[in-house]
């Protein structure tokens, strides 16, 4: 599962994260707002726990995240109160967020996978794209932007990003997720060249979580949706 917030606006209506994440960035709300999306999040997954589901859930970080010397111990203290596995948490990260101070991100990561948290690069491929980054830093997952799974069946060369990025992410002993699958000859074409995790429209469509339990009870297999 991935985390994503919406704001309920009281004139716009619900609103996409890229509406407003940047303004609270700005606005020096971050960090905040990621503590309360982390709470609500792993309460969450707790009672899907709870309910018979071995799932994960993602939560996106931002600079000011990242950053935050004091985020290893508030995630601690997150986990330790609703029971849940440091293991079943994901927390991901963009490329350019890497690269905004590399040697504090560099601790607050080391420190939450002392934790046994998972970590993960979203958008990979869009951004600094640095291979140096993925032998230095301590991640588990490349999240492989959409723009190239999105057209892997027309596109040729997308198709051979998708196979070339799964086939580094194997030597490396990391997960790929392929995001962005809209279409079932896209998740055919990743299931059969044994991709780890996709992610798309074509699977679900986000939902609140209380309907997720729901969907769950009707696919035969669970699958990661955001």
């Amino acid at each position: 599962m991935e985390a994503l917030v919406r704001w309920h606006h009281p004139e716009r209506g619900l609103l996409a994260p890229g509406a407003f994440l940047p303004l609270a960035e700005q606005a020096g709300l971050m960090r905040r707002l990621a503590l309360q999306v982390l709470e609500r999040a792993i309460r969450d997954l707790r009672d899907w726990r709870a309910a018979g589901h071995a799932l994960s859930t993602a939560v996106n970080l931002s600079v000011s995240n990242l950053q935050d010397v004091a985020l290893p111990d508030q995630v601690q203290l997150l986990l330790e109160t609703y029971g849940v596995p440091a293991d079943a948490l994901v927390l991901e990260i963009t490329e350019d967020v890497l690269m905004a101070d590399a040697a504090r991100s560099q601790q607050v990561m080391a420190a939450l996978r002392r934790l046994g948290v998972r970590l993960s690069i979203d958008d990979y491929g869009t951004g600094y794209s640095s291979l140096a980054y993925l032998r230095a830093l301590p991640v588990d997952e490349l999240k492989l932007d959409r723009s190239f799974v999105s057209s892997l069946t027309t596109d040729g060369k997308a198709a051979a990003i998708v196979r070339s990025t799964l086939q580094l992410s194997r030597d490396l002993g990391m997960t790929m997720v392929a995001e962005g699958v809209e279409d079932a000859a896209a998740l055919e074409a990743l299931s059969r060249w044994d991709c780890d995790v996709a992610q798309g429209y074509h699977i679900a469509r986000p939902m609140p979580a209380d309907r997720l339990l729901t969907w769950l009870r009707g696919r035969p297999v669970p699958a990661a949706v955001s």
